[in-house]
């Protein structure tokens, strides 16, 4: 034990003698912060729409106005010309072309449903849903209004109607940032852990330190647990200062225990650390490790579910992202912070954390080779 407290003493010495790490440390997580919380969203405004209006009616540009009286459209071009519309969709000065054919209120009036045309550029997929999904929101209330318009006195008390009241659970207010501040902290942890933590090993294999260790009797799972615990204390005091930046700036709730997110992370945190140093093992340069490192990364922060529901993954996706431990770390915050979940809400994904935190840190003490 007394070994492992030098070694630990010396990796601090270390690395707070490296003016980068120690600005990288305190640096990365504020600009992270203000920059990636606010905006990295899914919230769409102000899409604009390209009116084609054929028919010139009371009942159109009542449509029109309902969709100008909208947050989420702006009609920035009207036209007769479909070869015109169809230009200004392919230049992308607008998003979607809504033609209303003439004949539209006449149909209306007559009792015969009225027919429009939404072309939508899908050249961004989830965009182009959204867009869709809040024009049809929009033409289902201006279809309400004609209904409720159209009939008389008694006959519109008599039109059955399903009042709906929605009720948003954990999150009422529908802030995006509430959603992507424990994802974001999810992404600072790993990357100063994982990054810093291989790229100190790889390092010192360069400038030759390293080999000094290696010739005394210091054993490698105490190089290796000596090499994890300052970076693991490292990621703890930063996700400490995400936790004070988002309640001050975006005053984040925090509905759950303190102890028990800080009880998941420095799991995780092992997780990540013996994963690093893995890599760390058989890579020779810096350059090597930040490729090999960059490539996990990606895998790891894109099929964590911070931007796409594991859900909706396909199912190799998903049993891949059983040995991903970020994937657990995103849902471990989220119901920590936003629904207040307990340590036995979470256990299931507690458990897979300390079982990959073992695998990767035994693995890591395996590779590891004291050559003179």
């Amino acid at each position: 034990m007394r070994t492992i407290f030098y070694l630990i003493r010396k990796e601090f010495i270390q690395i707070f003698r490296n003016e980068f790490i120690g600005r990288a440390i305190f640096g990365v997580p504020i600009i992270q912060m203000l920059i990636l919380v606010p905006a990295v969203t899914f919230e769409i405004r102000d899409i604009n729409l390209c009116i084609i209006d054929r028919d010139m009616s009371p009942a159109s540009r009542s449509l029109i106005g309902r969709l100008e009286g909208s947050t989420f459209f702006r009609v920035t071009n009207s036209t007769f010309s479909e070869a015109e519309a169809n230009t200004l969709l392919y230049k992308d000065k607008c998003a979607i072309i809504l033609q209303i054919p003439s004949g539209f209120e006449k149909d209306i009036v007559t009792g015969r449903p009225g027919k429009l045309l939404a072309s939508v550029s899908a050249i961004n997929v989830m965009n182009a849903q959204l867009s869709w999904a809040y024009l049809n929101g929009v033409l289902r209330d201006f279809n309400a209004g004609l209904v409720q318009g159209s009939a008389p006195g008694s006959q519109a008390r008599a039109i059955p109607v399903i009042d709906v009241n929605n009720r948003y659970w954990y999150n009422e207010k529908l802030n995006y940032k509430y959603y992507m501040l424990p994802g974001i902290l999810g992404i600072l942890v790993t990357a100063i852990g994982f990054l810093l933590a291989g790229l100190n090993m790889v390092r010192e294999k360069e400038i030759g330190t390293i080999e000094q260790i290696n010739v005394t009797p210091v054993r490698k799972h105490q190089f290796i647990i000596a090499k994890m615990v300052p970076f693991l204390i490292i990621g703890i005091a930063d996700l400490t200062f995400g936790l004070v930046l988002g309640k001050l700036i975006f005053n984040i709730p925090f509905e759950g225990s303190i102890a028990l997110l800080f009880l998941c992370a420095a799991i995780f945190l092992i997780a990540v650390l013996g994963f690093a140093l893995f890599i760390s093992t058989f890579s020779a340069t810096q350059q090597q490790f930040m490729f090999i490192a960059f490539f996990c990364m990606i895998i790891f922060i894109l099929m964590s579910g911070i931007f796409t529901p594991l859900e909706s993954m396909p199912v190799w996706a998903q049993k891949i992202d059983l040995v991903n431990p970020v994937a657990y770390i995103m849902r471990i915050n989220r119901m920590v912070m936003l629904k207040g979940s307990t340590i036995h809400d979470i256990s299931r994904d507690i458990y897979s954390l300390i079982i990959i935190a073992l695998c990767f840190t035994a693995l890591a003490v395996r590779r590891y080779r004291k050559t003179a």
